[in-house]
Protein backbone atom coordinates (compact mmCIF):
# COMPACT_ATOMS: atom_id res chain seq x y z
CA UNK A 1 0.00 0.00 0.00
CA UNK A 2 1.33 2.86 -0.90
CA UNK A 3 2.14 6.01 1.89
CA UNK A 4 -0.40 8.36 2.92
CA UNK A 5 0.15 11.85 1.99
CA UNK A 6 -0.91 14.53 4.39
CA UNK A 7 -3.24 17.47 3.86
CA UNK A 8 -6.35 17.83 5.25
CA UNK A 9 -7.57 18.21 1.74
CA UNK A 10 -5.86 14.53 0.86
CA UNK A 11 -6.92 13.34 3.67
CA UNK A 12 -10.54 13.39 2.43
CA UNK A 13 -9.64 12.32 -0.90
CA UNK A 14 -8.20 9.15 0.65
CA UNK A 15 -10.89 8.90 3.39
CA UNK A 16 -13.93 10.43 1.96
CA UNK A 17 -16.41 8.61 4.02
CA UNK A 18 -16.95 5.24 6.44
CA UNK A 19 -16.67 2.43 3.59
CA UNK A 20 -12.79 3.52 2.31
CA UNK A 21 -11.65 4.06 6.05
CA UNK A 22 -13.05 0.65 6.77
CA UNK A 23 -11.65 -0.69 3.17
CA UNK A 24 -8.10 0.82 4.46
CA UNK A 25 -8.86 -1.07 8.03
CA UNK A 26 -9.26 -4.29 6.39
CA UNK A 27 -6.56 -4.39 3.58
CA UNK A 28 -4.29 -3.49 6.46
CA UNK A 29 -5.12 -5.92 8.89
CA UNK A 30 -6.81 -8.70 6.99
CA UNK A 31 -5.83 -8.28 3.43
CA UNK A 32 -4.50 -12.02 2.27
CA UNK A 33 -6.14 -14.05 5.23
CA UNK A 34 -6.96 -16.97 4.61
CA UNK A 35 -10.38 -18.16 5.48
CA UNK A 36 -10.75 -21.05 8.10
CA UNK A 37 -13.35 -22.60 6.07
CA UNK A 38 -12.35 -23.13 2.46
CA UNK A 39 -8.37 -22.66 2.79
CA UNK A 40 -8.47 -20.10 0.77
CA UNK A 41 -6.90 -16.12 0.73
CA UNK A 42 -7.97 -13.39 -1.04
CA UNK A 43 -11.44 -13.87 -1.27
CA UNK A 44 -12.84 -11.63 1.30
CA UNK A 45 -15.54 -8.85 0.10
CA UNK A 46 -17.55 -6.34 2.09
CA UNK A 47 -21.13 -6.96 2.85
CA UNK A 48 -23.35 -4.18 1.76
CA UNK A 49 -24.56 -2.26 4.58
CA UNK A 50 -22.58 -3.78 7.16
CA UNK A 51 -19.11 -3.40 8.43
CA UNK A 52 -18.31 -7.34 7.93
CA UNK A 53 -16.37 -8.74 5.38
CA UNK A 54 -17.46 -12.53 4.12
CA UNK A 55 -15.53 -15.11 2.07
CA UNK A 56 -17.12 -15.84 -0.95
CA UNK A 57 -17.67 -19.48 0.58
CA UNK A 58 -19.94 -18.16 2.58
CA UNK A 59 -18.72 -19.95 5.28
CA UNK A 60 -16.38 -17.29 7.16
CA UNK A 61 -16.66 -13.34 8.28
CA UNK A 62 -14.68 -10.58 9.17
CA UNK A 63 -15.38 -7.69 11.60
CA UNK A 64 -12.24 -5.09 10.47
CA UNK A 65 -12.59 -3.15 13.79
CA UNK A 66 -12.58 -6.21 15.65
CA UNK A 67 -9.84 -5.96 18.31
CA UNK A 68 -8.46 -2.22 17.53
CA UNK A 69 -9.58 0.74 19.16
CA UNK A 70 -13.10 1.35 17.46
CA UNK A 71 -14.19 -1.59 18.47
CA UNK A 72 -17.49 -1.16 20.32
CA UNK A 73 -17.71 2.47 19.46
CA UNK A 74 -20.27 3.74 17.56
CA UNK A 75 -18.48 6.76 16.18
CA UNK A 76 -18.24 7.02 12.36
CA UNK A 77 -14.84 5.45 11.15
CA UNK A 78 -14.15 8.15 9.30
CA UNK A 79 -14.31 10.41 12.51
CA UNK A 80 -11.56 8.28 14.31
CA UNK A 81 -9.29 8.40 11.32
CA UNK A 82 -9.53 12.38 10.83
CA UNK A 83 -8.89 12.57 14.82
CA UNK A 84 -5.66 10.03 14.46
CA UNK A 85 -4.56 12.10 11.37
CA UNK A 86 -4.91 15.70 13.35
CA UNK A 87 -2.68 14.49 16.42
CA UNK A 88 -0.91 12.82 14.40
CA UNK A 89 0.30 16.31 12.35
CA UNK A 90 0.22 18.40 15.72
CA UNK A 91 4.00 20.02 17.65
CA UNK A 92 2.22 20.65 20.62
CA UNK A 93 -0.83 18.54 20.68
CA UNK A 94 -5.01 18.54 19.97
CA UNK A 95 -7.31 19.72 23.49
CA UNK A 96 -10.17 17.03 23.21
CA UNK A 97 -12.09 20.81 23.03
CA UNK A 98 -10.70 21.46 19.52
CA UNK A 99 -11.18 17.89 18.32
CA UNK A 100 -14.63 18.14 19.79
CA UNK A 101 -15.03 21.83 17.25
CA UNK A 102 -13.43 19.77 14.52
CA UNK A 103 -14.79 16.26 14.21
CA UNK A 104 -18.02 17.22 15.29
CA UNK A 105 -18.21 14.94 18.48
CA UNK A 106 -19.20 15.80 22.17
CA UNK A 107 -16.62 16.81 24.16
CA UNK A 108 -16.80 12.97 26.07
CA UNK A 109 -16.53 11.60 23.14
CA UNK A 110 -13.15 13.12 21.67
CA UNK A 111 -11.55 12.90 25.27
CA UNK A 112 -12.31 9.07 24.95
CA UNK A 113 -11.01 9.02 21.36
CA UNK A 114 -7.96 10.52 21.98
CA UNK A 115 -7.23 8.54 25.49
CA UNK A 116 -7.52 5.30 22.68
CA UNK A 117 -5.67 6.66 20.50
CA UNK A 118 -2.54 8.52 23.15
CA UNK A 119 -2.67 4.17 23.80
CA UNK A 120 -1.06 4.03 19.94
CA UNK A 121 1.90 6.12 20.90
CA UNK A 122 3.26 3.87 23.51
CA UNK A 123 6.95 2.98 23.05
CA UNK A 124 8.39 -0.34 22.77
CA UNK A 125 9.94 -0.02 25.89
CA UNK A 126 13.51 -0.59 24.09
CA UNK A 127 16.45 0.76 26.54
CA UNK A 128 18.60 4.18 25.87
CA UNK A 129 22.22 3.78 25.03
CA UNK A 130 25.36 5.38 24.29
CA UNK A 131 25.40 9.01 25.52
CA UNK A 132 22.20 9.59 27.75
CA UNK A 133 21.25 12.34 29.80
CA UNK A 134 19.10 12.16 32.92
CA UNK A 135 16.69 14.40 34.66
CA UNK A 136 13.76 14.75 36.91
CA UNK A 137 11.13 17.37 36.90
CA UNK A 138 7.59 18.68 38.52
CA UNK A 139 4.25 19.05 36.37
CA UNK A 140 1.25 20.86 38.22
CA UNK A 141 1.40 23.25 41.18
CA UNK A 142 4.13 24.90 42.37
CA UNK A 143 7.31 23.50 43.57
CA UNK A 144 8.38 24.43 47.40
CA UNK A 145 11.53 22.53 47.78
CA UNK A 146 12.71 19.14 46.23
CA UNK A 147 10.83 16.35 47.87
CA UNK A 148 7.82 17.95 48.42
CA UNK A 149 4.93 18.08 46.16
CA UNK A 150 1.52 20.05 46.24
CA UNK A 151 -0.82 18.82 43.37
CA UNK A 152 1.95 18.13 41.09
CA UNK A 153 3.41 15.11 39.70
CA UNK A 154 7.28 13.89 39.81
CA UNK A 155 8.28 12.87 36.15
CA UNK A 156 12.07 11.03 35.52
CA UNK A 157 13.28 11.30 32.04
CA UNK A 158 16.36 9.91 29.97
CA UNK A 159 17.40 10.79 26.36
CA UNK A 160 19.97 9.59 24.19
CA UNK A 161 22.30 12.55 22.42
CA UNK A 162 20.74 12.62 18.90
CA UNK A 163 18.07 9.80 19.77
CA UNK A 164 15.06 9.24 21.65
CA UNK A 165 13.67 10.01 24.59
CA UNK A 166 11.99 7.94 27.95
CA UNK A 167 9.70 9.17 30.59
CA UNK A 168 7.77 7.48 33.91
CA UNK A 169 6.32 8.81 36.77
CA UNK A 170 8.40 8.23 39.71
CA UNK A 171 7.06 8.66 43.56
CA UNK A 172 10.06 10.68 45.00
CA UNK A 173 13.39 11.63 44.13
CA UNK A 174 15.04 9.10 46.30
CA UNK A 175 18.08 7.35 45.70
CA UNK A 176 16.43 4.20 45.20
CA UNK A 177 13.52 5.51 42.67
CA UNK A 178 16.12 7.20 40.53
CA UNK A 179 18.49 4.10 40.70
CA UNK A 180 15.69 2.28 39.51
CA UNK A 181 14.01 4.52 36.89
CA UNK A 182 17.37 4.67 35.05
CA UNK A 183 17.54 0.50 35.56
CA UNK A 184 15.17 0.32 33.69
CA UNK A 185 14.99 3.23 31.50
CA UNK A 186 18.94 3.26 30.09
CA UNK A 187 21.53 0.02 29.00
CA UNK A 188 23.92 -0.91 31.92
CA UNK A 189 27.47 0.98 30.18
CA UNK A 190 26.16 3.92 29.04
CA UNK A 191 27.55 6.89 29.36
CA UNK A 192 25.12 8.68 32.03
CA UNK A 193 24.92 12.57 32.18
CA UNK A 194 23.26 14.32 35.54
CA UNK A 195 23.07 17.00 37.68
CA UNK A 196 24.60 16.59 40.98
CA UNK A 197 22.20 15.62 43.04
CA UNK A 198 23.22 13.22 45.49
CA UNK A 199 20.63 10.87 44.73
CA UNK A 200 22.49 9.42 41.48
CA UNK A 201 26.17 9.82 43.75
CA UNK A 202 26.13 5.90 44.13
CA UNK A 203 25.45 5.08 40.24
CA UNK A 204 28.53 4.12 39.02
CA UNK A 205 29.79 2.40 41.45
CA UNK A 206 26.48 0.40 42.00
CA UNK A 207 24.58 -0.12 38.90
CA UNK A 208 27.97 0.24 36.60
CA UNK A 209 26.91 2.72 34.46
CA UNK A 210 29.89 5.57 33.23
CA UNK A 211 28.85 8.19 35.38
CA UNK A 212 29.46 12.27 34.60
CA UNK A 213 27.68 15.44 36.02
CA UNK A 214 27.79 19.10 35.95
CA UNK A 215 27.06 21.74 39.03
CA UNK A 216 24.14 23.55 38.08
CA UNK A 217 24.02 25.05 41.75
CA UNK A 218 27.35 26.14 40.79
CA UNK A 219 26.48 27.85 37.58
CA UNK A 220 27.71 25.18 36.05
CA UNK A 221 26.08 24.06 32.82
CA UNK A 222 28.79 22.45 30.77
CA UNK A 223 31.72 20.93 31.80
CA UNK A 224 33.22 19.00 28.48
CA UNK A 225 30.51 17.46 26.85
CA UNK A 226 28.70 16.61 29.58
CA UNK A 227 25.48 18.69 30.13
CA UNK A 228 22.02 17.86 30.56
CA UNK A 229 21.02 20.19 28.25
CA UNK A 230 18.86 18.14 25.99
CA UNK A 231 16.89 16.52 28.47
CA UNK A 232 15.87 19.58 29.73
CA UNK A 233 14.40 21.17 26.26
CA UNK A 234 12.49 18.47 26.23
CA UNK A 235 10.86 19.47 29.82
CA UNK A 236 10.55 22.98 28.55
CA UNK A 237 9.02 21.89 25.43
CA UNK A 238 6.43 19.81 27.56
CA UNK A 239 5.63 22.17 29.90
CA UNK A 240 4.76 25.22 27.21
CA UNK A 241 2.84 22.40 25.20
CA UNK A 242 0.77 21.37 28.20
CA UNK A 243 0.42 25.07 29.70
CA UNK A 244 -1.10 26.42 26.46
CA UNK A 245 -3.18 23.62 24.73
CA UNK A 246 -4.24 21.42 27.89
CA UNK A 247 -3.86 24.01 30.43
CA UNK A 248 -4.13 21.36 33.33
CA UNK A 249 -3.27 17.39 33.26
CA UNK A 250 -4.20 15.56 36.29
CA UNK A 251 -2.02 13.10 37.73
CA UNK A 252 -4.20 10.15 36.72
CA UNK A 253 -3.74 10.62 33.43
CA UNK A 254 -0.42 12.40 32.91
CA UNK A 255 1.22 8.74 31.61
CA UNK A 256 -0.52 8.99 28.44
CA UNK A 257 0.05 13.06 27.64
CA UNK A 258 3.88 11.73 28.67
CA UNK A 259 3.71 8.96 25.67
CA UNK A 260 1.90 11.61 23.37
CA UNK A 261 4.71 13.90 23.59
CA UNK A 262 7.56 11.41 23.69
CA UNK A 263 5.93 9.69 20.31
CA UNK A 264 6.47 13.41 18.77
CA UNK A 265 9.72 13.82 20.21
CA UNK A 266 11.02 10.32 19.26
CA UNK A 267 9.98 10.69 15.56
CA UNK A 268 10.56 14.37 14.93
CA UNK A 269 12.92 13.79 12.09
CA UNK A 270 10.20 11.69 10.10
CA UNK A 271 7.51 13.20 7.55
CA UNK A 272 3.94 13.85 8.92
CA UNK A 273 2.20 11.47 6.75
CA UNK A 274 4.75 8.41 7.63
CA UNK A 275 3.25 9.10 11.65
CA UNK A 276 -0.45 8.83 10.34
CA UNK A 277 0.54 5.80 9.08
CA UNK A 278 1.94 4.57 11.37
CA UNK A 279 -0.37 4.93 13.94
CA UNK A 280 -3.22 3.28 11.85
CA UNK A 281 -1.18 0.43 11.40
CA UNK A 282 -1.10 0.16 15.09
CA UNK A 283 -4.50 0.27 15.47
CA UNK A 284 -4.72 -2.83 16.30
CA UNK A 285 -2.19 -3.99 18.59
CA UNK A 286 -3.26 -4.28 23.17
CA UNK A 287 0.13 -2.79 24.00
CA UNK A 288 -0.91 -4.35 27.02
CA UNK A 289 3.03 -5.15 28.08
CA UNK A 290 3.95 -1.84 27.56
CA UNK A 291 0.90 -0.30 29.57
CA UNK A 292 1.24 -2.83 32.16
CA UNK A 293 5.33 -1.98 32.48
CA UNK A 294 4.41 1.92 32.96
CA UNK A 295 1.87 1.93 34.96
CA UNK A 296 -0.98 2.93 32.56
CA UNK A 297 -3.11 0.18 34.31
CA UNK A 298 -5.25 2.98 36.05
CA UNK A 299 -5.60 5.14 32.88
CA UNK A 300 -7.42 1.86 30.89
CA UNK A 301 -9.54 1.24 33.28
CA UNK A 302 -10.92 4.28 33.79
CA UNK A 303 -13.95 5.54 31.54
Amino acid sequence: MKPLRFTVQEFYRQFPNNETCLEHLFQTHHGRKVCPKCGESGKYHHQKGTSHYVCSCGGHQISPKAGTIFENSDTDLVKWYFSIFLMSQSRNGVSAKELERQVGVTYKTAWRMQKQIRLLMLDDGALLKGEVEADETWIGGKRKRKNYKDNKTIVFGAVERKGKVSTRIIRDTTEQSLLESVRDNVAKGSQLMTDEYRAYKNIAHIEGYKHTTVRHSKNQWRKGNTHTNTIEGFWSQLKRSIDGTYHVVSAKYLPLYLSEFQFRYNYREHASEHLFSFLLSRVALPHVVAVERIGYGQCLRSA
